[in-house]
Order: structure tokens, then C-alpha cells, then sequence
């Protein structure tokens, strides 16, 4: 179900919608045109309705002149005043929050980094398993955000739940006393994978817009607010476990359970969408 919230601008400025929303991984897109014979610097754009919603909207305005304006609104902070010039702070902000936002909505991005951490003995390892993860991601996606390399959105959201599934499977052999490369470098297996998985984040980052005058520094910061995102998950998952092994006599099999679990929703992943693949 579609919000029903629509920008408001100057009453001087007449809005026209351009027909044909666009649903891109959780976010809706609605373009439209704008016309007036007053100029927009210094007038209020507020999103009409989303105080009455939970959800955040990102706001790319892109003016004649070639000037660009990006704003990420909030129900609590519905409305924004248009500057003069555009802010770095302002895509500083947007992006990071947007990056963040992202990270933490991508239940498939956040269950691979679960299983992860299922393979991954020692804080060392983990803090090089993480970055190889970040760093390989990021190369993917300033990729393919500059359009030198890019692949078809569908079989790349079904290998990224393949790759949970082996990582799952690496997970269950570990426990079981088995070692292979993704145990024993688990940071290689989570580059090879982020690459991977940087085109699913530049699928949508693509697709809801980034400031042409401040692609640079958008993409660098949409990256820092997924590493942000990424470590918020990680550290609220260990401190999960830390509160559940104090509350609980854990058994031996838990992580093994873990895996299976994970395992069992990467499997129906994998088959969901194969199945959108070719029907």
C-alpha cells in the first residue's frame, strides 16, 4: 500500500505528476514537474501527510540551471527551506542517513553478515572479515554508480541469497569439524561476496537518484552510513548474545541452529526468486 503523501511547494509554483510510480526495494518513486515564474531558493518544501506516517523521503530537486538539491525528510521533520546554493552538509547528512537507512532495511545484506560472524573466530578476524566485506562493496558500487560495469538486477538478488546459503552451509561444517577456505579466510569469502552485493545496493541507489553535481561525495557517505548500519547490526547482535548467555545456559548447538535457520530462509530466498527470474 502507496502512502498518500505528495510534495508542497509555493503556492506561486504549479506541480505536475509524471504518471508511473516506480517500486525499487521497499522505497516508491514519484517524479514531477515544476513551474512557476517565482525562483525556489528561500521557499519552503514540505511533504504534505508525512507527519502522519512513519516512514522517511528522499527529496532530489534538479533545477534548470543544472543546480542540484537533495533532502531526506522525516515525519518529525516534514518540511525543509531550500538554500540558496546547495550543501555539501546537507548530501553529508542525507546520504549518510540514506546509507544507514538502506543497510538496515536489506534483511537478506544483514543475514549475510549474520552468517558471517557464524564462521568468524576472534574480534581480529571479524574487524578484517567486516572491512573486506565494506571495502568490496564499495568498489562495486562506485562501479557501477559511474556506469563502467553493471548486471541485471534479478540474477544478482538471487545469487546474494545463494551466497548466504553457502556461508550457512561453511557455518554448519565449521561446527561439525570440518574446515575449508571460507573458514579459514572467511575475510576472502566475504570480498568476494560484497562484490556481489554492491551491485544490489547500487540497484536502488541508482534508481532513487544522487546529486549530479555531488556524486562523490553522496556515494562516499551513502557507503559510510551502510558501514555505520552495519555495525550497529553486528554490535547489537553480539550484545544480544551476551544478554541471552547471561539470562540462559546456552546450548552447544546454538550457533549450528543458527545456521540451519539461516540456511532454511536463504534457501526459500533463492527459490522465490528464481522463480521471479522466469515467471
Amino acid at each position: 500500500m502507496v502512502q498518500n503523501i505528495r510534495p508542497a511547494f509555493d503556492p506561486g509554483l504549479t506541480l505536475t505528476p509524471v504518471p508511473g510510480e516506480t517500486l525499487v526495494e521497499g522505497f516508491v518513486l514519484f517524479r514531477y514537474g515544476l513551474s512557476g515564474g517565482t525562483g525556489l531558493p528561500g521557499t519552503e518544501l514540505r511533504i504534505d501527510g508525512l507527519d502522519r506516517t512513519t516512514i522517511d523521503t528522499l527529496v532530489n530537486v534538479a533545477l534548470l540551471d543544472g543546480t542540484h538539491h537533495s533532502f531526506l525528510l522525516r515525519p518529525r521533520e516534514p518540511a525543509v527551506t531550500i538554500p540558496e546554493t546547495p550543501s555539501a552538509w546537507a548530501v553529508v547528512q542525507t546520504y549518510t542517513r540514506l546509507g544507514a537507512q538502506h543497510i538496515l532495511e536489506g534483511v537478506d545484506h544483514l543475514t549475510f553478515v549474520a552468517a558471517l560472524m557464524l564462521i568468524v573466530r576472534g574480534w581480529p578476524m571479524l574487524l578484517k572479515t567486516v572491512t573486506a566485506f565494506t571495502v568490496a562493496h564499495s568498489i562495486t558500487l562506485a562501479l557501477a554508480t559511474f556506469g563502467y560495469v553493471s548486471l541485471p538486477p534479478p540474477p544478482v538478488e538471487t545469487l546474494i541469497a545463494l551466497s548466504i546459503l553457502l556461508v550457512a552451509v561453511e557455518a554448519i561444517h565449521l561446527r561439525r569439524g570440518r574446515s575449508s577456505l571460507a573458514t579459514r579466510w572467511p575475510w576472502l569469502v566475504a570480498f568476494a561476496f560484497g562484490l556481489l552485493h554492491g551491485f544490489g545496493f547500487a540497484g536502488a541507489l541508482v534508481k532513487i537518484g544522487l546529486p549530479q553535481t555531488d556524486i562523490p561525495l553522496a556515494l562516499l557517505f551513502f557507503n559510510i552510513g551502510v558501514e555505520l548500519g552495519q555495525l550497529a547490526f553486528i554490535g547489537g547482535l553480539l550484545a544480544l548474545v551476551v544478554l541471552l548467555r547471561r539470562l540462559v545456559a546456552l546450548p552447544r548447538a546454538a550457533p549450528v541452529a543458527a545456521a540451519y535457520g539461516i540456511g532454511t530462509v536463504a534457501t526459500f530466498w533463492v527459490f522465490e526468486r528464481l522463480e521471479g527470474m522466469f515467471f
